[in-house]
């Protein structure tokens, strides 16, 4: 299936049980579309996206520019080399909010994406810190991050549900049209490797 006619909401499930930093992407039907791997031990961060866990057909990879998590801009392509687009962490991670920028393969600014609440984040933080009631912040306090136009129209939105090990989420559609799956999509991809600790 093309990924412009993939059935909203999906769902992103971590392994936990796995070395690697990798999920499963499912569709409303409950059928895995992607397998998604993090390369280990790399000098740069780079995100393999497949088929499925058999690894034998590569759909898309995402490579970073910078050694260090600092404006760190992801290169999208697809099999055949082709640039996607390109997804950039605005600032270094906060307490407050996460913000990413999405561009096209002109380079030219079109969307981001925003954690929705900044409160979240911050109380995540702190009940992290604390011995034994650090180990519920992720059920608790579960980070949004909503895809705007730049007039600020909502077109997706991805949200961790709850558990204790930070392993699902669900991608939510609002207006986004077929023709911007992939770019939203991956995107989403590389935000929760680069965010999974959150919540």
């Amino acid at each position: 299936m093309s990924i412009n006619q993939l059935q909203f909401p999906l769902d992103f499930k971590f392994h936990i049980a796995t070395f690697s930093n990798d999920f499963t992407v499912s569709d409303a039907n409950g059928n895995s579309v992607f397998y998604v791997r993090e390369k280990m031990f790399s000098w740069r961060d780079v995100i393999k996206v497949y088929k499925d866990s058999n690894k034998t057909e590569i759909l898309y990879e995402l490579r970073s520019n910078k050694l260090i998590d600092f404006q760190q801009t992801f290169t999208i392509t697809n099999a055949n080399g082709e640039v996607v687009g390109k997804a950039r962490r605005k600032t270094l991670k906060s307490l407050w909010t996460a913000t990413f920028h999405l561009y096209d393969a002109n380079d030219n600014h079109i969307f981001t994406i925003n954690e929705r609440s900044g409160l979240v984040r911050m109380m995540d933080g702190l009940l992290g810190q604390i011995p034994v009631l650090g180990f519920f912040s992720g059920y608790v306090f579960n980070p949004k991050y909503v895809l705007k136009e730049l007039n600020g129209t909502e077109l997706m939105e991805i949200s961790k549900e709850p558990s204790f090990f930070g392993r699902k989420f669900k991608l939510e559609n609002y207006k986004a049209q077929p023709e911007q799956y992939e770019l939203f999509i991956l995107s989403y991809m590389m935000l929760l490797i680069a965010d999974r600790n959150r919540g």
